[in-house]
């Protein structure tokens, strides 16, 4: 049998076989520190405990289910347009969450549409505001957050930059049994525009190519700063990462005002109402 593309006993390669949501998860999301990092700021900022969090783009819920694991009161609302990704965080998520699941609202909606009520933390994570790609419909989206949050809500978004973010590039990752391979396919730097593709390669030698895309515009922290601000948002703060000893992003996001000129780099964003 030839060495790549290999069939397993079911006669399917191992792409083929492949679950593309829990390969993001594993790949993509580390939903316990983000938990950890909105909890925490929030009640810095605010000196009380949050309970109510809306998740936008939300796709399997993965964030939300978190939310609710932590505390017996904590709430949450998952907004996303596409039925099938939320049919898989209800089967493969939610479903395992026993009757804490029943503290998780799923709106098959879009975000500026969803009549959700009001709540302490909406989060935007994984870039995936930046699908917004004029200013004005930015800022749209920024003032329909705004009114989703009570007196004392925060927005939490994230972001990417550094000078790599505006070449085409491929940037593989190994993790347990497969590759993650993030693929910045083209950028247009008069508009700003970004497309971006993720796959998966497997040690039998398949693929799962384009398993996610994203048509996105690239922003900087002076825009988004300048749009939340515009949008009626009273204070954004930047959270840059540090460093381990071993010269690596050490997952611990604190208050900056200033960043160093790296090659790509992640932050996390707040925004108070």
């Amino acid at each position: 049998m030839a060495k790549d593309k290999k069939k397993n006993k079911t006669g399917r390669t191992m792409a083929e076989s492949a679950d593309k949501h829990d390969l993001y998860e594993q790949s993509v999301q580390c939903v316990d520190a983000e938990i950890d990092f909105v909890d925490k700021a929030f009640q810095t900022l605010r000196n009380r405990i949050p309970h109510t969090l809306r998740e936008d783009f939300c796709g399997t819920t993965n964030t939300s289910c978190e939310w609710v694991k932590r505390r017996g009161d904590n709430i949450a609302h998952c907004v996303d347009l596409d039925p099938e990704v939320l049919a898989w965080g209800r089967r493969n998520k939610i479903a395992k969450l026993g009757a804490a699941g029943d503290r998780i609202q799923i709106y098959n909606d879009d975000v500026m549409k969803a009549d959700v009520e009001p709540v302490d933390i909406i989060l935007a994570m994984n870039f995936s505001y930046w699908l917004f790609k004029s200013r004005a419909a930015m800022e749209a989206y920024f003032k329909k957050a705004h009114a989703g949050l009570v007196a004392d809500g925060i927005f939490f978004l994230d972001a990417f930059g550094g000078y790599e973010a505006f070449q085409e590039l491929e940037e593989s990752t190994k993790y347990n049994g497969f590759t993650y391979v993030w693929d910045q396919a083209k950028y247009n730097p008069i508009t700003g525009e970004f497309t971006c593709h993720i796959h998966f390669k497997f040690r039998d030698g398949s693929k799962l190519k384009n398993a996610f895309t994203y048509e996105w515009r690239l922003y900087s922290l002076p825009e988004i700063r300048e749009i939340l601000l515009e949008a009626g948002f009273a204070n954004v703060t930047f959270y840059w990462q540090g460093w381990d000893e071993d010269d690596e992003p050490d997952g611990n996001f604190l208050p900056a005002t200033k960043g160093e000129a790296d090659p790509g780099w992640i932050c996390m964003i707040s925004a108070e109402k």
